[in-house]
């Protein structure tokens, strides 16, 4: 796997601690993880510029340190700024924004910002990360797979959001169910959604590409090409944001926000149904970020008595 040159922050636990780290060495090499605090990366996006050298200054110089080889299991990667005190995040996003859904064009300028249709995911703390399983509701109409960029924000004291940076995350949804029907588009995306724990400083990236594979028994079933960078949208991911944080909801102090920016056609739109027990690899070959995930069907126990006996009085 190639490594991205850009700069990175992730935060992780070890040994029961919390720690941030920069960039993203190889398989077993050495990495010094600082000592901080629940919220304090976050706050630091609050305090500074948001640049590698001011979240250094502001999170490294004096910190505690330990030196640790990567891959060590005693290092959990936890969800770019994820307050696990609190649980105080969300995740959501934007459907609909990619050129290929709009015959190739871009949104005109000076018409106006229509914008486009947006969905609640969950609490931030419903993210899986890499490697953990993707839980879906057992009897699935059709699933997608969507790879995208994921926007995260902090919001200051007052309300305000500050921009953090990026990372890739795999959307997982049940298509089928929202061409059921649209009105259903709730239900369809109540599938956990995996994300990167890699938060890349700087700007959205204008483009992000790679590759995705599902392995099904051992061997690939599918794999095709996606693009998810701002270029490949119709929609300006300024304006997309800017419409967003115009809703006080998201605006609580605090809170930290996952934005997913939308998808490219997927195997789903290829004719192909994507099954209990197969594993999606996604490989951002743009930026170095491979993950895999497997996603399993869950039938959940059921309630007590039957739902048509409760009363509704």
């Amino acid at each position: 796997m190639s490594v991205s040159p850009l700069p990175v922050l992730f935060e992780a636990t070890y040994r029961s601690a919390r720690h941030v780290g920069f960039g993203r060495p190889g398989p077993g090499a050495r990495q010094t993880l600082y000592r901080v605090q629940d919220g304090q990366v976050a706050a630091a996006f609050v305090a500074t510029d948001g640049s590698e050298a001011a979240l250094r200054a502001a999170l490294a110089e004096g910190a505690e340190t330990v030196t640790v080889t990567v891959g060590d299991p005693e290092v959990r990667l936890l969800p770019p700024l994820l307050p696990t005190a609190t649980g105080n995040a969300l995740l959501s996003g934007f459907m609909g924004t990619h050129k290929k859904k709009w015959g190739g064009e871009t949104a005109p300028l000076g018409a106006g910002f229509t914008p486009p249709k947006w969905f609640f995911k969950g609490f931030g703390d419903w993210v899986r990360l890499p490697g953990e399983t993707l839980n879906v509701p057992a009897r699935p109409v059709a699933l997608i797979e969507e790879p995208e960029v994921a926007l995260v924000y902090v919001n200051d004291e007052d309300g305000t959001p500050h921009y953090a940076g990026y990372t890739f995350g795999n959307d997982l949804c049940d298509i089928g169910l929202h061409r059921e029907n649209p009105g259903y588009n709730p239900y369809c995306k109540l599938c956990d959604t995996a994300l990167t724990p890699w938060l890349f400083l700087g700007a959205p990236p204008r483009t992000a590409s790679g590759r995705v594979t599902i392995v099904r028994d051992g061997a690939t079933a599918w794999e095709g090409t996606f693009d998810c960078g701002a270029d490949d949208l119709y929609y300006r991911v300024r304006e997309m944001a800017e419409h967003l944080f115009s809703f006080p909801a998201v605006r609580r102090p605090g809170l930290v926000n996952y934005v997913l920016l939308g998808a490219d056609e997927a195997s789903f739109h290829d004719g192909f149904r994507i099954a209990d027990g197969d594993r999606i690899g996604i490989d951002v070959k743009s930026h170095g970020v491979t993950f895999e995930n497997q996603v399993r069907y869950v039938s959940p126990a059921p309630l007590p008595g039957s739902a048509a006996t409760v009363s509704t009085a």
